[in-house]
């Protein structure tokens, strides 16, 4: 079982770089789901298959810094799951939907995990709340090598469509994008009926010594020696073709079906 180490510090409430809002959270510092691509590797202070750290006062630090801004709406979801397996033990993100609620705040909040619908009683309460899943791969089987401990895909559009039948609103990531791998299209199909808004983005690596790369690189040799060297080269490259081809291809899809879908290769 992963340890939950509390730590003191300031550093709950930081600005967020997504337009649209002014700050995030994240209640936990590390994520038990260990996706190897994620950018939080790269930055990792503890080794999240044994240690997730949180904070030790985080709703009286919270409720300090958040006294002296307008009631807005805040992100969660950036650095960490909001939802990985410790929130259903410590109930941390709960606790600040309660405070944010209480205050007059909303909330957006990107997670994996179907843990959130425990929360709908909060979230039905906050005025313009929404709630977004991200998928990256069509079967279980390529899921499983590159996000260890994450919920299923069904369970997370599941999950999305009971928070949209509740009147929240939803979007889906499509995201990161594995060339050759991620068939955007199947994902926009499955994605669309439970979606407000389809969001596509692409796998970025910023440097082959990063820690999310090395883990990458690693299992394509073990799983896809195949297509290894192209990926490398196409990730690698934000002008390389692929990237734009797929982009004129998504754009032609959103304009015939009328989506909500941003394009963000």
């Amino acid at each position: 079982m992963v340890e939950v180490k509390k730590i003191s510090g300031e550093g709950v409430l930081h600005k967020c770089s997504l337009e649209g809002f002014n700050f995030q959270v994240d209640p936990y510092i590390g994520c038990e789901h260990l996706c190897s691509y994620c950018y939080g590797l790269n930055q990792a202070i503890s080794d999240w298959e044994k240690q997730i750290l949180s904070y030790g006062d985080i709703i009286g630090e919270l409720s300090g810094k958040l006294a002296v801004f307008p009631p807005q709406t805040i992100y969660m979801g950036m650095n960490c799951d909001p939802y990985q397996p410790a929130e259903k033990h410590f109930q941390m993100t709960r606790d600040i939907l309660i405070l944010l609620g209480g205050s007059g705040f909303s909330v957006s909040i990107l997670t994996k995990s179907p843990l959130i619908l425990r929360d709908l009683d909060v979230l039905s309460r906050m005025e313009g709340a929404s709630v977004g899943t991200s998928i990256a791969f069509s079967t279980e089987e390529t899921r499983k090598k590159f996000e260890k401990n994450s919920p299923p895909i069904t369970e997370r559009l599941e999950m999305l469509a009971s928070m949209k039948k509740a009147g929240i609103k939803t979007y889906t990531l499509i995201c990161p994008v594995f060339p050759f791998i991620t068939d955007t299209l199947q994902l926009i199909e499955k994605a669309a009926p439970c979606s407000d808004t389809i969001w596509v983005y692409p796998l970025q690596i910023q440097g082959e010594e990063t820690s999310n790369w090395q883990n990458i690189n690693q299992i394509l040799e073990n799983h896809f020696p195949g297509i290894r060297a192209e990926f490398e080269e196409i990730v690698l490259s934000r002008g390389h073709p692929y990237w734009q081809i797929l982009k004129e291809e998504l754009t032609e899809i959103r304009d015939k079906r009328n989506l909500d879908l941003q394009i963000k290769l």
